[in-house]
């Protein structure tokens, strides 16, 4: 197993795998790490050369701040090509990154991700009548909904050594930086890339999802979206599918993969 490291200052990178197997660039959620994608990489364990990323916890980057930086670490890896797995958030980093054309991907999967958030207005309207403060409520009442339903799939006791990590990683610095996320998501509009695009795009999604409702996002897709080749609803699953879902949404991803 290859663990190197690329800018551990700002963008951590840690890659799983031989470079002969298929790769699978995994792009992380609001949180920003990789604490709660351990059950999910395991399952790929062997099949994929799994690729992933802790973002620095940036006050000041741009989406595609965030496209270049990860092109630079990918660069110096030797990673040339690969299939792209944004959850939630990050979906709102792979479209740029498909969009500046440098890095050849293989295809698109979205994870609990989407193009344009049904919902964006809600977030602009949040900051502008309350400001700050409550966005930092609203990013920490998602990482509440996580853990809780965690806890009612049985799952919590499984991951707990990267529950407790995640938890750790939580500061103040840390809040702020998904704040900024959050700003990013609501002034985004990925939706011209997404209708361009030839890449294969892939949707999968929790069933019990109120933070990026599956049922938008698919409609959306469907719609406008001639690239977009399955989507996959996983039953007591919730928005973060590659968590409470893994089982179900590894063996999916790998069947796109491979098809």
């Amino acid at each position: 197993m290859d663990n190197r490291r690329v800018m551990p200052e700002e963008l951590q990178l840690r890659i799983h795998g031989d470079a002969s197997l298929p790769t699978l660039i995994y792009f992380p959620g609001m949180h920003g790490d990789w604490t709660l994608v351990s059950r999910f990489r395991k399952q790929l364990l062997g099949k994929v050369r799994f690729v992933e990323f802790t973002y620095p916890r940036t006050l000041e980057w741009s989406l595609d701040d965030y496209a270049a930086n990860i092109e630079i670490a990918l660069a110096q890896n030797n990673i040339t090509t690969g299939w792209l797995l944004g959850e939630s958030f990050s979906s709102q980093i792979v479209w740029p990154l498909v969009a500046r054309g440098n890095f050849q991907a293989q295809g698109i999967i979205l994870a609990g991700g989407f193009v344009k958030h049904p919902f964006c207005c809600f977030i602009r309207l949040t900051r502008k009548i309350f400001g700050l403060s409550a966005l930092s409520l609203l990013v920490w009442t998602m990482y509440g909904f996580t853990k809780s339903v965690r806890r009612c799939f049985r799952l919590f006791r499984k991951s707990r050594p990267k529950t407790d990590e995640f938890a750790e990683r939580r500061t103040k610095l840390d809040s702020q930086a998904a704040v900024h996320r959050l700003h990013l998501i609501a002034e985004s509009d990925p939706r011209a890339t997404a209708r361009a695009t030839n890449l294969p795009i892939f949707y999968i999604s929790g069933f019990i999802d109120p933070i990026v409702p599956w049922l938008f996002v698919q409609s959306w897709l469907k719609k406008n979206c001639p690239s977009l080749r399955a989507t996959k609803i996983v039953s007591l699953a919730d928005h973060n599918i590659l968590g409470t879902g893994t089982e179900k949404a590894a063996a999916q991803i790998l069947t796109w993969m491979n098809a």
